[in-house]
């Protein structure tokens, strides 16, 4: 398989080498270039051939727009994902409006990202256990407080957060007290999750189970998904210690089957709320008996290059069987039942 070049042009190194570390997880001949500016990124696409750009949206000098447009110019070919921080509403449309083949939203879900990275460059992606079924988080939050300010209390931590499979905090007990970092620790750990549970569907890994553990630093943080799509997060001093670690994921184990349980509800929830009721089954049902053998089969076997002679002829067959007991005014000419023409 040839070499792939992708071009990562972001100017905070931590998110850079991020994105990078997550590249380097898809086992693909790939090569990854971290730019800082712009400048220098238009530069490198003037000299190299570049397969995909990855740029965020707010650059020294420019945008990531503009960066695009300047890109493409020197790479016709080249691929392109943006990438926001923004929480301006108009920031955010410019960007999904702006052109490119992918963009995200920080925190930038991981699995997502590597997906949408595959796609784009054509690789060949690895056989993978479908995608988890979206909850309805709304569904769950009511009743989760409780829960977590009993886990936080058995832990002695300073907090605990439930996150969703987007970053999004949906509970949580207590306060980190450093709430300047919050924001990018979250963002971080969640890129770090959304990275193993990618991981987990490459090998076929039904239940992940890619915890994380910090100890030692001004916090401990234990980290660890709960279910298919959510994670939970503990923060406090000492949590992750030698004398604590085994106390601390026993107790965190139990915690998650209860969440666990809450989420497994909410998801039947959301399934039996997509069910059609029995009176829209035996609609479609008696529709599918009004359908001809031919379309049936057609709907099964039709590639796109065939659709329109079929439709083409069922369009003809349609306009014999609408009335067969009258004759069109050529067939009634051909069979000399029309009056002659008046000279």
């Amino acid at each position: 398989m040839s070499l792939h070049r992708i071009l990562i042009v972001e100017d905070q190194r931590e998110v850079s080498r991020l994105l990078r570390s997550t590249l380097e997880t898809l086992e693909y001949e790939l090569e990854v270039v971290e730019i800082p500016s712009g400048e220098e990124a238009i530069l490198y696409s003037s000299r190299k051939k570049v397969d995909l750009l990855v740029a965020d949206y707010k650059l020294p000098g420019m945008t990531g727009i503009e960066l695009m447009h300047k890109v493409q110019r020197n790479q016709p070919q080249a691929k392109i994902i943006l990438v926001t921080g923004q929480t301006d509403p108009e920031i955010r449309k410019e960007v999904a409006e702006a052109g490119a083949d992918a963009f995200f939203i920080k925190p930038i879900p991981m699995a997502d990202f590597l997906d949408a990275v595959v796609r784009l460059l054509n690789l060949v992606e690895t056989s993978q256990p479908p995608e988890p079924i979206a909850v309805d988080d709304r569904r769950i939050e009511h009743s989760l407080p409780d829960l977590l300010a009993g886990l936080r209390q058995e832990l002695a931590a300073t907090a605990i957060f439930l996150l969703n499979d987007t970053g999004r905090i949906l509970a949580r007990a207590g306060y980190f007290t450093d709430s300047d970092i919050e924001d990018e620790l979250i963002s971080s750990l969640h890129s770090m999750h959304s990275t193993g549970q990618k991981v987990s569907r490459l090998i076929n890994q039904k239940i992940a189970s890619n915890w994380y553990v910090f100890d030692g630093g001004k916090y401990d943080l234990v980290f660890a998904p709960v279910g298919l799509t959510h994670a939970m997060l503990g923060i406090g001093k000492g949590i992750a210690g030698e004398d604590k670690l085994l106390k601390t994921v026993d107790i965190f184990t139990e915690a998650r089957k209860n969440i666990e349980q809450l989420i497994s509800e909410a998801t039947q929830e959301t399934l039996t709320a997509q069910e059609p009721a029995p009176a829209e089954l035996e609609e479609v049902e008696e529709n599918k008996k009004e359908l001809p053998p031919s379309f049936m089969e057609a709907k099964k076997s039709l590639i796109p290059a065939e659709v329109n002679e079929f439709w083409n002829k069922a369009a003809d067959d349609q306009k014999a069987l609408t009335n067969p007991d009258t004759l069109s005014y050529e067939q009634a000419k051909q069979l000399g039942l029309t009056p002659e023409d008046e000279s």
